[in-house]
């Protein structure tokens, strides 16, 4: 008895009475042979279900564990075998298949005992021999790398913890094998058994930075993407331990244990996910405790004095990260309303905290911004208006606290905090504005001669202006006061703000040409100061922020737009500023690309609404002559030249909280305007382009993704996706188009993802697999009923590529379905290009599927006629095409042939093969050939 592969299901000589199960098995096996697994299971196991005898039972579970063998299912496949063996102990085929799913998953001493009994029954079966020499190659090889695995694990302990090695290169190389051997999950276990985590622990306590990072490093390994290996690491090193390592001095080791901690709390909450059971469930704790006491700690450090203020600012990204919920989908906000209620006050301290002077805590110029992003999500996360107002309770009583009682610096805490609020959550900033006496202090503050004093009003004030309750208030209070501050302070921190306030409340009319607030020529005036300031870099980058942010404000005005594209110093500051430290400027500079480039949603009035509105005395939106499409498309040519996609790359790699969802859309939509114009395309690629949209389109808002993947789209469609998207990044661009598919989604955005996928359909089988992956097919196949001709023709064009796929052809070969039929009917539209996509599709199935030539005939009574135009068609694309059609069927089978020369076809064909020596005189005299062969016609006298 020979075996090969996992085995073919075998047929046997039926049995009396059971017929039904011999014909069910005689079907699954027909199916199997076919690659139909799926198919063949559910024959085996409809079998199962009747009056099998249990010899028939062996047999369709042994054949049930081959189908799950080719399905990679081998959980399944080893309890198949099993249930086969537990029949019959001596079934060598299951036997076999019992120890190819054990390899593969990677039970190898078993697979090895099933291999033996296999020999040991079949002692001359070669693949029986070879597959028990190739198991006991692989186990002699574990055994080999784990025992020097063991040696190497504890040669790079001793080297690192043995004093006399301190700082030489011996030592640097220990720590780097560490780490690269915790990446590999076999290493992470034996680093974890060898008495590791408490060796690294002696590592993290030398307090010399190399040893904590490769420590941290080696331990982001052992608890990577492991629910109890994390539980066990936090238990010996001290979950408090591993948050106060965030607050060290050193950036990098902050940095390294902000990782850690990340690692560590996806190892969490996955595990609340899936929940814990079986053996994993056997030794580990609660893990939703355990990440309670992960944020609980985290809370306890953002409070804690001698924190540096980047361990703080860690502290609260992985706060942002963790704590609310991925999607609102999932009702359970319970970790949200825990953290509001522990630790609320808390985010607010660091929010009121003054960066300069210092105060208690150590702060960076990020905090605040940092801790207003976690107070918004926190707030969006609640929800209903009973969550809402609690939130609102917590936030007036933290800032009464300090407000009353607490003397001007308690009033100073407090007007800070609730500028922290008005940057996140707003209606919690609003809220707290109306408490008694808060607005009246900002404006007397602002007055003050304390420059520390004067900042934090005026910062207040500008933060409140933007608010539609307040911004009629201080447009009638705030406007003199802060031309009085501009014009009269010594200090340019102050007047920098007191600037923006002015170019904010300036900018109240947003792109709405006649709702200015100032004098013509006031915004022009206002933008020259910014851009001289931007321009200085004299002045810190925390305070030429804020000529960015009044720039954002001000670009609404076109001509501030046309005046700032043209100033290509400020515009080299600008972007010179987004790649420096201070990250809080990314969306006052995404904000002011935006309004340059024109990629705000806007759409041209209804001309009979406006002539409505007039007649009813109702304000018309009036959009600026310099806002008209040439004007947009200078000014993108113009900061396209200024370096503007490089700037953008390097702000879409920042990992930082203040990218956030809203600051992606913004940078999407820029994204979009400057690949709108085709030549305009291999600039964007050549910068860098291509690589940032794609994490543009995978995450943020739904607008963002779309705007990122309609970018992603066009690349695609005009220059070499593999060259745009090297390696691997181009099977991720795939998610985004298929994105675009959708319903929701506009007919452009439609017709531009098709025609992109069927540029990747036709470069790889496995690009094609992740189309499939993707579950895009029947999307695709809906645009093919499209009204619009060229969504219709790009969808037939983007099947007809994926139909080099098995898969394709199977939903081709099918019964009961009319793909083929719309292929055909298609073939014979008006439609040239139409015509030439899906006479493409057809020429290519019927040349790999061979049983679709006699389908042809049934799906139409017009398809003789559709074939007989494509190969009279003056287009030689389509007559090659429609010849390639006629010889696959003519080669299908002689019934075929025979119709198909009993019509004018073979005087087309005997035209064409008299022709020059091209492909469609070939394929032509192949037909006729083909046709003598089969008895059907006779050659000439001259042999032709």
């Amino acid at each position: 008895m020979t075996v090969s592969g996992p085995g073919t299901p075998e047929p046997r000589p039926a049995t009396p009475g059971a017929s039904s199960v011999e014909q069910l098995r005689k079907e699954g096996n027909e199916l199997f042979k076919c690659g139909d697994y799926g198919g063949a299971l559910a024959a085996y196991t409809q079998a199962l279900g009747l009056d099998a005898t249990p010899q028939d039972q062996a047999i369709l579970h042994r054949n049930r564990a081959a189908c799950h063998l080719k399905l990679e299912d081998y959980d399944k496949a080893e309890t198949e075998a099993s249930k086969a063996i537990e029949k019959d102990g001596g079934d060598v085929k299951a036997l076999y298949r019992r120890s190819q799913a054990l390899e593969k998953l990677g039970r190898l001493d078993q697979a090895v005992l099933d291999l033996q009994r296999c020999v040991s029954l079949e002692p001359k079966n070669k693949v029986f021999q070879e597959a028990l020499r190739n198991i006991g190659g692989q186990i002699q090889e574990k055994v080999r790398y784990m025992s020097s695995t063991d040696a190497k694990v504890e040669q790079m302990f001793q080297i690192l913890l043995d004093p006399e090695e301190k700082g030489t290169e011996k030592k640097q190389k220990a720590s780097q094998n560490l780490v690269v051997l915790a990446r590999e999950d076999a290493g992470a276990e034996k680093i974890f058994r060898s008495n590791g985590v408490q060796l690294l622990q002696r590592l993290l306590d030398t307090g010399e930075t190399d040893l904590m990072l490769a420590a941290l490093r080696t331990l982001v390994g052992i608890c990577s993407e492991h629910q109890s290996r994390t539980v066990a690491t936090l238990s010996i090193l001290g979950t408090r331990r591993v948050v106060s390592i965030l607050g060290v001095e050193s950036q990098a080791v902050s940095l390294a244990a902000c990782h850690l901690l990340q690692v560590m709390f996806d190892a969490l909450k996955e595990g609340v996910k899936k929940g814990f059971r079986g053996k994993e469930g056997a030794i580990i704790v609660d893990p939703a405790r355990e990440l309670k006491v992960l944020i609980s700690n985290l809370l306890d450090l953002l409070t804690e004095v001698g924190v540096s203020g980047q361990g703080r600012d860690n502290a609260l990204t992985l706060l942002i990260k963790a704590v609310p919920r991925k999607s609102l989908k999932d009702p359970n906000n319970s970790l949200t309303l825990w953290v509001i209620d522990q630790g609320l006050k808390k985010i607010l301290e660091v929010g009121g905290s003054l960066q300069d002077p210092p105060g208690e805590l150590a702060v960076t110029a990020n905090s605040r911004m940092s801790a207003s992003i976690l107070l918004s999500k926190l707030f969006d996360d609640l929800k209903c208006d009973a969550e809402r107002e609690n939130f609102h309770r917590l936030c007036e009583n933290y800032i009464k606290s300090w407000f009353e009682g607490q003397g001007l610096a308690g009033k100073l805490r407090a007007i800070q905090t609730v500028s922290c609020l008005l940057q996140g959550p707003c209606d919690a900033g609003n809220r707290a504005l109306e408490l008694s006496g808060v607005m009246e202090s900002v404006i007397a503050l602002c007055a003050s001669e304390q420059e520390e004093e004067q900042l934090v009003a005026v910062e207040a004030l500008i933060h409140a202006a933007g608010k539609a309750k307040r911004a009629s208030f201080i447009t009638a209070n705030g406007v003199s006061l802060l031309k009085d501050l501009y014009k009269c302070s010594e200090k340019d921190s102050i007047r920098i703000r007191a600037l923006v306030g002015l170019c904010k409340l300036g900018s109240a009319g947003g792109t709405d040409f006649s709702m200015k607030q100032f004098a013509e020529g006031s915004t022009l005036k206002l933008a020259k100061q910014c851009r001289k300031w931007l321009c200085n870099d004299q002045i810190d980058a925390g305070t030429r922020r804020w000529a960015v942010e009044g720039l954002a404000y001000l670009t609404f005005d076109a001509d501030v737009k046309e005046e700032f594209v043209e100033d290509a110093a400020a515009l080299k500051a600008l972007f010179q500023l987004s790649r420096s430290e201070e990250r809080s400027v990314l969306f006052a500079v995404a904000s002011a690309l935006v309004n340059c480039t024109n990629s705000y949603d806007y759409e041209e009035p209804d001309p009979k609404m406006v002539e409505l509105a007039k007649y009813a005395k109702q304000h018309v939106p009036e959009q600026h002559p310099k806002d008209k499409p040439s004007f947009v498309r200078a000014r993108v040519k113009k900061l396209l030249a200024a370096g503007v996609v490089s700037a953008m790359v390097c702000m879409v790699k920042t990992e930082s909280p203040v990218l956030t969802s809203s600051c992606r859309e913004l940078l999407s939509r820029v994204f979009l305007a400057l690949v709108e114009e085709v030549e305009d395309r291999g600039t964007v690629v050549a910068q860098g382009g291509g690589r940032a949209l794609i994490p543009l389109a995978l995450e943020g808002t739904d607008v963002g993704q779309t705007k990122a993947a309609q970018a992603l789209a066009k690349l695609t469609i005009t220059s070499n996706p593999e060259m745009t998207f090297p390696g691997e990044r181009i099977y991720e661009v795939v998610r985004p188009l298929v994105s675009l598919l959708h319903l929701n989604c506009s007919g452009l955005q439609n017709f531009e993802a098709l025609m992109a996928l069927t540029n990747l359909a036709g470069i790889s089988e496995r690009l094609r697999q992740k189309i499939l992956k993707e579950k895009a097919v029947p999307m695709i196949e809906g645009y093919m009923f499209e009204e619009h001709e060229m969504i219709r023709r790009a969808a037939t064009e983007c099947v007809c590529n994926l139909a080099m796929s098995k898969e394709v052809q199977d939903l081709f070969e099918a019964q009961g379905n009319d793909r083929l039929k719309l292929l055909v009917l298609y073939s014979g539209e008006d439609d040239e290009l139409l015509q030439r996509a899906a006479a493409g599709g057809l020429a290519m199935l019927t040349s790999m599927r061979p049983t679709l030539c006699s389908r042809i005939p049934q799906v139409t009574t017009h398809w003789l006629e559709i074939l007989q135009a494509l190969l009279l068609s003056s287009n030689q694309e389509l007559q090659h095409r429609g010849a390639v059609v006629v010889l696959n069927m003519v080669e299908a089978s002689r019934e075929i042939a025979s119709t198909l020369m009993e019509s004018e076809m073979m005087e087309i064909l005997s035209v064409l093969a008299k022709g020059d020596h091209s492909p469609v005189t070939r394929a032509a005299a192949a037909c006729l050939d083909k046709a003598v062969e089969y008895g059907l016609i006779q050659p000439n006298q001259d042999g032709e």
